[in-house]
Protein backbone atom coordinates (compact mmCIF):
# COMPACT_ATOMS: atom_id res chain seq x y z
CA UNK A 1 0.00 0.00 0.00
CA UNK A 2 0.84 3.55 -0.49
CA UNK A 3 2.93 4.99 2.38
CA UNK A 4 0.89 8.06 4.34
CA UNK A 5 3.87 10.31 5.06
CA UNK A 6 2.42 14.07 5.31
CA UNK A 7 5.78 15.54 3.94
CA UNK A 8 5.20 13.18 0.52
CA UNK A 9 1.56 13.98 0.39
CA UNK A 10 2.21 18.04 0.56
CA UNK A 11 5.20 17.43 -2.04
CA UNK A 12 2.32 15.88 -4.43
CA UNK A 13 0.04 18.79 -3.77
CA UNK A 14 3.07 21.33 -4.40
CA UNK A 15 3.97 19.39 -7.80
CA UNK A 16 0.53 19.14 -9.20
CA UNK A 17 -0.33 23.19 -8.81
CA UNK A 18 2.76 23.58 -10.23
CA UNK A 19 1.72 21.36 -13.27
CA UNK A 20 -1.89 23.44 -13.16
CA UNK A 21 0.25 26.52 -15.17
CA UNK A 22 0.16 24.50 -18.50
CA UNK A 23 -2.01 21.14 -17.98
CA UNK A 24 -5.54 22.06 -18.56
CA UNK A 25 -6.83 18.84 -18.11
CA UNK A 26 -8.25 18.54 -14.51
CA UNK A 27 -8.84 14.95 -14.85
CA UNK A 28 -4.79 14.47 -15.70
CA UNK A 29 -3.90 16.54 -12.99
CA UNK A 30 -6.31 14.78 -10.54
CA UNK A 31 -4.38 11.57 -11.27
CA UNK A 32 -1.16 13.00 -11.28
CA UNK A 33 -2.43 13.83 -7.27
CA UNK A 34 -3.51 10.02 -7.04
CA UNK A 35 -0.39 8.17 -8.08
CA UNK A 36 2.45 7.95 -5.47
CA UNK A 37 5.37 9.04 -7.50
CA UNK A 38 7.74 7.37 -5.01
CA UNK A 39 6.91 4.39 -4.80
CA UNK A 40 7.73 4.30 -8.55
CA UNK A 41 11.74 5.77 -7.61
CA UNK A 42 14.55 4.23 -5.99
CA UNK A 43 14.86 4.59 -2.45
CA UNK A 44 17.54 6.77 -2.21
CA UNK A 45 16.05 9.32 -4.49
CA UNK A 46 12.48 9.06 -2.58
CA UNK A 47 13.18 12.61 -1.34
CA UNK A 48 13.15 13.93 -4.92
CA UNK A 49 10.66 11.71 -5.70
CA UNK A 50 8.12 14.97 -6.33
CA UNK A 51 10.27 17.51 -8.08
CA UNK A 52 9.63 18.16 -11.82
CA UNK A 53 12.26 16.43 -13.03
CA UNK A 54 13.73 12.98 -14.60
CA UNK A 55 14.98 10.57 -12.30
CA UNK A 56 17.86 7.93 -13.27
CA UNK A 57 16.82 4.27 -12.69
CA UNK A 58 18.68 0.71 -13.08
CA UNK A 59 19.64 -0.11 -16.24
CA UNK A 60 20.59 3.04 -17.72
CA UNK A 61 16.84 4.37 -17.66
CA UNK A 62 14.67 7.21 -16.37
CA UNK A 63 11.71 8.24 -14.86
CA UNK A 64 10.07 10.67 -17.02
CA UNK A 65 9.62 14.33 -15.96
CA UNK A 66 5.90 14.74 -14.02
CA UNK A 67 5.49 17.72 -16.49
CA UNK A 68 6.02 15.46 -19.46
CA UNK A 69 4.13 12.72 -18.16
CA UNK A 70 1.03 14.77 -17.44
CA UNK A 71 1.63 16.56 -21.00
CA UNK A 72 1.40 12.97 -22.51
CA UNK A 73 -1.30 12.07 -21.05
CA UNK A 74 -3.26 15.30 -21.71
CA UNK A 75 -2.49 14.96 -25.22
CA UNK A 76 -4.03 11.71 -26.17
CA UNK A 77 -7.27 12.01 -24.77
CA UNK A 78 -8.29 8.94 -23.07
CA UNK A 79 -11.43 8.50 -22.39
CA UNK A 80 -12.38 5.98 -19.12
CA UNK A 81 -13.29 2.92 -21.32
CA UNK A 82 -10.46 2.82 -23.89
CA UNK A 83 -7.51 0.62 -24.70
CA UNK A 84 -4.14 2.20 -23.98
CA UNK A 85 -1.29 0.58 -25.39
CA UNK A 86 2.32 2.31 -23.41
CA UNK A 87 5.36 1.39 -25.13
CA UNK A 88 8.62 1.32 -22.86
CA UNK A 89 7.01 0.91 -18.92
CA UNK A 90 10.38 1.89 -17.38
CA UNK A 91 9.51 2.20 -13.58
CA UNK A 92 5.79 1.72 -14.22
CA UNK A 93 4.57 5.26 -13.28
CA UNK A 94 3.26 6.67 -16.27
CA UNK A 95 1.08 3.56 -16.19
CA UNK A 96 -0.24 4.08 -13.85
CA UNK A 97 -1.32 7.45 -14.61
CA UNK A 98 -2.93 5.68 -18.03
CA UNK A 99 -4.45 3.68 -15.57
CA UNK A 100 -6.78 6.23 -13.65
CA UNK A 101 -7.75 7.79 -16.86
CA UNK A 102 -8.56 4.64 -19.11
CA UNK A 103 -10.27 1.02 -18.85
CA UNK A 104 -7.44 -1.04 -19.66
CA UNK A 105 -3.56 -0.70 -20.10
CA UNK A 106 -1.19 -3.03 -21.79
CA UNK A 107 2.49 -1.99 -20.78
CA UNK A 108 5.49 -3.29 -22.50
CA UNK A 109 8.93 -3.33 -21.34
CA UNK A 110 12.12 -4.78 -23.27
CA UNK A 111 14.11 -4.96 -20.05
CA UNK A 112 12.75 -7.63 -17.62
CA UNK A 113 14.54 -6.32 -14.52
CA UNK A 114 12.55 -3.44 -15.03
CA UNK A 115 9.45 -5.04 -16.41
CA UNK A 116 9.53 -7.10 -12.77
CA UNK A 117 9.81 -3.85 -10.81
CA UNK A 118 7.36 -2.05 -12.01
CA UNK A 119 4.51 -5.13 -12.10
CA UNK A 120 5.53 -5.17 -8.45
CA UNK A 121 5.05 -1.50 -7.94
CA UNK A 122 1.90 -1.59 -9.79
CA UNK A 123 0.69 -4.06 -7.52
CA UNK A 124 1.16 -3.16 -4.49
CA UNK A 125 -0.82 -0.01 -5.69
CA UNK A 126 -3.95 -2.44 -6.39
CA UNK A 127 -3.41 -1.28 -10.37
CA UNK A 128 -6.05 -4.73 -11.71
CA UNK A 129 -6.23 -2.76 -14.75
CA UNK A 130 -2.76 -3.14 -16.05
CA UNK A 131 -1.13 -5.93 -17.65
CA UNK A 132 2.85 -5.71 -18.07
CA UNK A 133 4.72 -7.61 -20.96
CA UNK A 134 8.58 -7.98 -21.50
CA UNK A 135 8.98 -6.75 -25.35
CA UNK A 136 8.88 -9.48 -27.78
CA UNK A 137 10.95 -9.16 -31.52
CA UNK A 138 8.28 -6.75 -33.09
CA UNK A 139 6.91 -3.23 -31.73
CA UNK A 140 4.26 -2.98 -29.29
CA UNK A 141 1.53 -5.73 -28.24
CA UNK A 142 -0.35 -6.90 -31.18
CA UNK A 143 -2.07 -9.50 -29.23
CA UNK A 144 -4.45 -7.28 -27.63
CA UNK A 145 -4.84 -4.70 -30.21
CA UNK A 146 -6.09 -2.45 -31.69
CA UNK A 147 -6.04 0.39 -29.41
CA UNK A 148 -7.33 4.08 -28.47
CA UNK A 149 -4.36 5.39 -27.95
CA UNK A 150 -0.10 4.57 -27.51
CA UNK A 151 2.04 6.11 -25.47
CA UNK A 152 5.53 5.53 -26.43
CA UNK A 153 7.85 6.68 -23.89
CA UNK A 154 11.37 6.55 -25.63
CA UNK A 155 12.62 8.11 -29.07
CA UNK A 156 12.30 6.87 -32.78
CA UNK A 157 13.94 7.88 -35.63
CA UNK A 158 10.21 8.34 -37.09
CA UNK A 159 6.78 7.07 -35.99
CA UNK A 160 6.64 2.81 -36.85
CA UNK A 161 4.00 1.59 -38.87
CA UNK A 162 3.88 -1.68 -36.72
CA UNK A 163 2.50 0.95 -34.24
CA UNK A 164 0.34 2.61 -36.12
CA UNK A 165 -1.52 -0.82 -37.27
CA UNK A 166 -2.05 -1.34 -33.97
CA UNK A 167 -4.19 1.75 -33.86
CA UNK A 168 -8.04 1.80 -34.19
CA UNK A 169 -9.58 4.38 -36.57
CA UNK A 170 -9.38 7.76 -34.53
CA UNK A 171 -6.83 6.28 -32.49
CA UNK A 172 -4.17 8.20 -31.08
CA UNK A 173 -0.18 7.86 -30.29
CA UNK A 174 2.50 10.02 -29.03
CA UNK A 175 6.00 9.71 -29.47
CA UNK A 176 8.63 11.58 -29.44
CA UNK A 177 10.50 11.64 -32.83
CA UNK A 178 13.87 12.79 -34.23
CA UNK A 179 17.62 12.18 -33.47
CA UNK A 180 19.27 10.05 -30.42
CA UNK A 181 19.93 13.68 -29.14
CA UNK A 182 16.99 15.54 -29.57
CA UNK A 183 13.61 14.81 -30.25
CA UNK A 184 9.92 16.45 -31.04
CA UNK A 185 7.52 15.06 -28.99
CA UNK A 186 4.76 14.06 -31.69
CA UNK A 187 0.86 13.50 -31.61
CA UNK A 188 -0.46 11.41 -34.54
CA UNK A 189 -4.28 10.30 -35.04
CA UNK A 190 -4.97 7.77 -37.69
CA UNK A 191 -7.94 8.75 -40.06
CA UNK A 192 -8.55 5.78 -42.11
CA UNK A 193 -5.62 6.01 -44.43
CA UNK A 194 -4.13 9.01 -43.46
CA UNK A 195 -2.00 10.12 -40.53
CA UNK A 196 -2.52 13.64 -38.95
CA UNK A 197 1.01 14.90 -36.98
CA UNK A 198 1.09 17.51 -34.78
CA UNK A 199 4.01 18.46 -32.93
CA UNK A 200 4.20 19.59 -29.23
CA UNK A 201 7.12 20.54 -27.64
CA UNK A 202 11.05 19.59 -28.01
CA UNK A 203 12.35 16.71 -26.11
CA UNK A 204 14.39 14.19 -25.16
CA UNK A 205 14.40 10.48 -24.00
CA UNK A 206 16.03 7.17 -24.05
CA UNK A 207 16.36 5.81 -27.47
CA UNK A 208 13.79 3.50 -28.33
CA UNK A 209 15.66 0.03 -29.49
CA UNK A 210 14.30 -2.81 -32.03
CA UNK A 211 13.18 -2.95 -35.55
CA UNK A 212 12.14 0.37 -37.16
CA UNK A 213 13.79 2.03 -34.31
CA UNK A 214 17.43 2.29 -32.85
CA UNK A 215 20.17 -0.53 -32.55
CA UNK A 216 21.26 -0.93 -28.85
CA UNK A 217 24.30 0.74 -28.99
CA UNK A 218 25.13 4.22 -30.57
Amino acid sequence: MEERRPDLASARDRLVERLRREITDESVLEAMGRVPRHVFVPGDLRHLAYEDRPLPLREGQTISQPFIVALMTQAVRLGKHEAVLEVGTGSGYQAAILAELAGFVHTVERLSSLAKRAEEALASLSYHNVEVHVAGPSLGWEGAAPYDAIVVTAAAPYVPETLLRQLKPGGRIIIPVGSRQEQQLMVATKHGDQIHRQELISCRFVPLVGAEAWTADP
